[in-house]
């Protein structure tokens, strides 16, 4: 099959449920403060150990902190940082030409770094490092497999991973041991709105054929 041959959508069949769930898993920084069962958590995670890894290492390490007070020693340390970082991006803002839909962006995030002490569960996302380095191209698939079970059971969540900014810090406080740093801080609960598709370019101008070649300049 060419890339130019037609393609019966018909025989594709249940698999179209999955590509819909992928394209509509926009972060979700709006939650709402309910708390969410335990073995919901635990089935998001199951579905991260189903990402591929390098000789089937699987070095992933999940923590879920629910309790209010270890959540706003993540959230008050989080808060300043996240605040540091995007104030330049908040005084572009105040341009009247910058784009709305990035300004609902920025808002969204800043709500969440107001309200993270509320969010009902922090899920860190740990790894074993192998010389020397974290095991990325397996904990990323973990990852968005958890980003993708939450989207299929209704839940709402977001990756972020500033909280490296005191990282050390907060993986002894998680009791991870030495050569397992936490990579990711995954913010999830019940979401206050809908999912959605997000705003995306079109994949033509991203994907070339045989050599890479830039795409033809909007009129």
């Amino acid at each position: 099959m060419t890339p130019s041959e037609p393609i019966d959508v018909a025989t594709i069949g249940e698999d179209l449920r999955l590509l819909e769930g992928i394209r509509s898993t926009r972060a979700i920084r709006r939650l709402r403060p309910d708390p969410v069962p335990g073995e919901l958590i635990r089935k998001v995670c199951e579905a991260g150990t189903f990402a591929p890894s390098g000789g089937n290492r699987q070095p992933w390490k999940f923590v879920a902190v629910t309790d209010p007070e270890r959540r706003q020693w993540v959230a008050d340390r989080y808060r300043p940082l996240f605040l540091d970082y995007i104030a330049p991006a908040v005084e572009r803002a105040k341009d009247p030409s910058f784009p709305d839909a990035r300004r609902r962006m920025q808002a969204a995030a800043i709500h969440l770094a107001e309200h993270l002490h509320e969010v009902p569960v922090h899920l860190f996302v740990a790894g074993w490092t192998r010389r020397g380095h974290p095991q990325l191209q397996a904990l990323m698939p973990c990852i968005q497999n958890i980003l993708l079970a939450c989207r299929a059971v209704g839940l709402g969540a977001s990756l972020t991973t500033l909280h490296r900014g005191f990282g050390e810090e907060c993986d002894r406080w998680l009791g991870l041991p030495e050569g397992c740093p936490s990579c990711a801080l995954i913010p999830i609960g019940w979401p206050i709105g809908r999912y959605g598709t997000p705003p995306r370019r079109p994949v033509d101008e991203c994907l070339s054929w045989e050599r890479y070649e830039e795409p033809p300049e909007a009129p």
